[in-house]
């Protein structure tokens, strides 16, 4: 039985990372020892204060740079480069296309090159493509610098709820997965604030204060390069920061946890198994339906408080607070998703309360200023709370890191055509009568999601039924083959 010995290099080739956690996980396979869970819980810590932390901030700088179109839109973009409502909306629309275009290739790279080599390179990529966009001056180049940002920020997302998927057990995703995603809603806020401060900078060296959002947005995501390729850790089996000890503690809970499905080589038959998977079809589905809504709702929130009747500059600032308590909502979800070991209703619920939500937003579009904001607020809370379940139901029951790696990126991409989509939601013509029919559509979008996420639960609870009640003939029939990942008759699915 081979094990992890002192000879593992602090930074192995990809291809040995790769063999390393393959030869790790055969020799832990066909064990289920009780494990110390005060190392589990020591190494646990240790793992989150050097992964999550580090990816959370690159998916706020990630957010703000796709987001931070829509502050600059207030700050004075569409009239200094004579933009038209249509190429707006298009503009925003087309970062999407990129986006989705390489998230499937860019997984598969993060495989192979490793997460510290892959995202290092996209970072540089994007940063310095968004510090770029303040030498816009006509349509066309806003279009072309958001479609190739598009396909530069393509490789963090993914890749990162990918990455979780490979450091933590089936039930501690959820968390992580919120902590991470709710920096979205921090770039939110946190770019309301800062493009209040960065818009009154209008005119210092003959920039514009739209050019200064881009130019100053876009910087801290090219400086932490040089902390990504030094601390961001590639897999469990090579982490620099775990002694030998901890990293076969590390792969052996993964293993256990993962019951059968532990394959861990490049496989051509999970890849195509990804295409045959009914239940990845519905993550597409249902992630596509939440996705348009949490993206034009991203994208068009200052808009939507300036039709509130506050003034750009204050409309920069009152982003922030609806923000702020999503992000709450946001953690407190994820948390209780881990702590019942649940996803259906975690999932479902916020996304009935968004659709709630953007139905108040319809009926109080003539009340009070406060009355419309507390309606916004709780849009708000729904749309994003719903995400990080979402996120981990379908990582958590897809098994086999080539068909996890692939489903994840074919979802992710596939629901990100909604990006594209949800930019074309609000139209400036429809913000006289407060956006009712951007409202209704995304009201709708997540009902419809609501209900079938409450169907894919109850198919996953029947399967599970069924499984457990083979007999062991049956079992052993099922069991037969190779790769079979989440179709092995001994694999739960997280409901």
């Amino acid at each position: 039985m081979s094990t992890i010995d002192n000879k593992t290099p602090q930074y192995a080739s990809e291809k040995q990372e790769i063999a390393d956690v393959a030869d790790a996980e055969r020799a832990y396979s066909v064990t289920s020892d009780e494990i110390d869970p005060i190392a589990v819980s020591k190494l646990r810590r240790k793992i989150d204060w050097h992964l999550i932390p580090l990816i959370s901030v690159l998916y706020l700088c990630s957010f703000l740079d796709r987001v931070n179109i829509g502050n600059a839109k207030v700050a004075g973009l569409e009239d200094d480069v004579a933009l038209t409502p249509s190429e707006y909306n298009w503009a925003l629309s087309i970062f999407f296309i990129g986006y989705v275009l390489f998230e499937i290739p860019s997984n598969i790279l993060l495989k192979k090159m490793g997460p510290r080599k892959w995202i290092t390179i996209v970072m540089i990529a994007w940063g310095t493509i968004m510090m770029a966009m303040a030498a816009v001056t006509n349509a066309a180049g806003l279009l072309a610098a958001r479609f190739f940002l598009g396909l530069a920020e393509s490789g963090l997302f993914p890749g990162s709820v990918y990455l979780i998927s490979l450091w933590y057990t089936r039930s501690e995703q959820a968390l992580r997965n919120g902590l991470f995603f709710s920096t979205a809603t921090m770039a939110g806020a946190f770019g309301g604030v800062l493009a209040y401060g960065i818009a009154q900078m209008d005119g210092i060296q003959g920039l514009h204060g739209w050019q200064w959002i881009f130019i100053l947005e876009g910087l801290p995501t090219v400086l932490l390069t040089i902390v990504v390729f030094f601390y961001l850790p590639d897999f469990p089996a090579t982490a620099y920061f775990l002694n030998n000890t901890e990293k076969e503690l590390a792969v052996k809970r993964l293993v256990i946890d993962a019951g059968p499905a532990t394959q861990t080589e490049f496989s051509w038959k999970q890849f195509r198994a990804v295409f045959i998977d009914w239940k990845v079809y519905m993550h597409m589905i249902t992630y596509i339906l939440n996705a348009t809504p949490l993206y034009s709702l991203s994208l068009f929130f200052p808009s939507i408080v300036q039709g509130f009747k506050f003034s750009p500059l204050t409309t920069q600032a009152m982003t922030a607070p609806a923000y702020i308590i999503a992000c709450l909502f946001t953690i407190i979800c994820a948390f209780s998703s881990d702590r019942f070991r649940e996803r259906g209703l975690h999932y479902s619920l916020p996304t009935f309360l968004g659709c709630l939500g953007y139905i108040l937003l319809i009926i109080t579009k003539d009340s009070s200023t406060i009355v419309r904001y507390v309606s916004l607020t709780i849009t708000a809370i729904g749309v994003f709370s719903s995400v990080p379940p979402m996120l981990s139901w379908f990582t958590t029951n897809i098994g086999g890191h080539t068909k996890r790696g692939v489903a994840t990126a074919a979802i992710i991409s596939f629901g990100n055509i909604g990006g594209a989509i949800g930019g074309q939601i609000y139209r400036a013509p429809d913000a006289k009568n407060g956006f009712v029919r951007g409202h209704t559509i995304c009201a709708c979008m997540m009902g419809i999601s609501g209900v079938l996420i409450l169907v894919m639960k109850y198919f996953l609870q029947r399967e599970n039924k069924r499984r457990a009640n083979l007999t062991p003939e049956e079992y052993a029939r099922e069991a037969e083959g190779e790769d079979l990942c989440d179709n092995h008759p001994g694999f739960t699915y997280y409901t």
